[in-house]
């Protein structure tokens, strides 16, 4: 037998999430992956190299939960919110069991469960990108987890708040619900951490990857209730952050770190505002959807020719064309004000 053949059938069958790196290109401008276009400055203060980290490293942990407004024994520390998106499934879905998402959102739902042998059931968005409520009722059976992306990656947007305690409701003592809001900071007043008291099948995903610019650290957090968490240590790796990830996170949760992220989301969101109001003026471009986000999702007249046409001249954003109902849509990361110029005058060209 071949090394494929030995592997298990659903790997065999598997089409891998294709990552922004993965994807690859030879660009000077990379706004293909939501990340913050410049790198805050840390330096290492923890050398114990020699030793195993700490399991749940205790600066870390209480330095979100004070940030986030939760108590420690609410938080779990795991390597980016993706690790966090297979803790939950392997910890709740047996063989035989589901998880629901609704397309188009992200990606690393589906491998995820793929991955751990889990069946996928969607539920598509509705034409502005709002649960189908009625249709999740319907198809519910069977399902232990759902996932919403709030906002919702790659469309931009909120799904409302009242739909959410809509399902949150319908799935009580059914299945867990997993709200990801890798994107809450740059609409805080939105999140559903204040809703966990109420929901105890409730858990929600944050990271350090975007606002905080710190994608490369791979640092990402489940907020739950206390019997969840218990519930994912069971299945966590041993020691999850490396010492100096675990360094690096608990500067970036201090006083200096929190207020340094708050001016990149204030950038971010003034960079945004003329990101949108310039690619509005663009005769190619059809829509640019309505984004809470460091991202805007764009519909244009030949989307896949404007992708095309910036990658070849270094500038790679994110073809969308085969996203559920995104037929034309690139979605672009908010740059610099120079990148930002690149991505216009490149398309203006066209």
């Amino acid at each position: 037998m071949t090394i494929h053949q030995l592997s298990r059938k659903n790997i065999q069958a598997l089409t891998p999430y294709q990552s922004a790196r993965r994807l690859g290109g030879r660009g000077d401008v990379w706004l293909n992956a939501n990340e913050y276009p410049t790198s805050p400055n840390f330096d290492l203060t923890d050398r114990t190299f020699n030793r195993y980290p700490e399991p749940q490293p205790q600066g870390v942990i209480e330095g979100y939960a004070h940030y986030a407004g939760v108590q420690p024994k609410n938080v779990l520390v795991s390597r980016g919110g993706d690790e966090s998106i297979e803790l939950i499934i392997r910890a709740f879905c047996e063989a035989n069991d589901a998880v629901l998402y609704c397309p188009p959102t992200y990606g690393m739902y589906a491998v995820s469960a793929e991955t751990c042998g889990i069946a996928c059931k969607t539920v598509p968005l509705t034409a502005d990108f709002q649960l189908n409520l009625s249709e999740i009722a319907r198809r519910l059976d069977g399902v232990k987890v759902v996932f919403v992306c709030r906002p919702n990656n790659p469309t931009g947007n909120l799904i409302k708040r009242s739909d959410l305690l809509t399902l949150l409701q319908m799935t009580a003592g059914k299945a867990i619900v997993v709200v990801d809001e890798a994107y809450i900071e740059f609409c805080p007043e939105a999140t559903m951490a204040t809703e966990l008291a109420n929901f105890p099948h409730l858990a929600i995903i944050r990271t350090l990857s975007k606002a905080f610019a710190l994608a490369g650290l791979r640092c990402g957090f489940t907020l739950a209730n206390p019997e969840l968490i218990r519930i994912l240590q069971k299945v966590i790796a041993p020691y999850p952050l490396p010492v100096p990830v675990a360094d690096i996170a608990a500067q970036a949760l201090q006083p200096v770190g929190l207020a340094q992220m708050q001016r990149q989301v204030a950038d971010t969101l003034a960079n945004r505002a003329d990101l949108q109001k310039n690619l509005e003026k663009l005769p190619l471009v059809e829509q640019v959807f309505p984004s809470e986000t460091n991202y805007l999702l764009v519909k244009f007249q030949n989307g896949q020719k404007v992708f095309q046409t910036l990658w070849e001249q270094g500038i790679i954003l994110r073809d969308q064309h085969k996203a559920w109902g995104l037929q034309n849509c690139v979605r672009i990361t908010v740059g610099t004000t120079r990148e930002n110029e690149r991505v216009l005058g490149a398309i203006k060209s066209i």
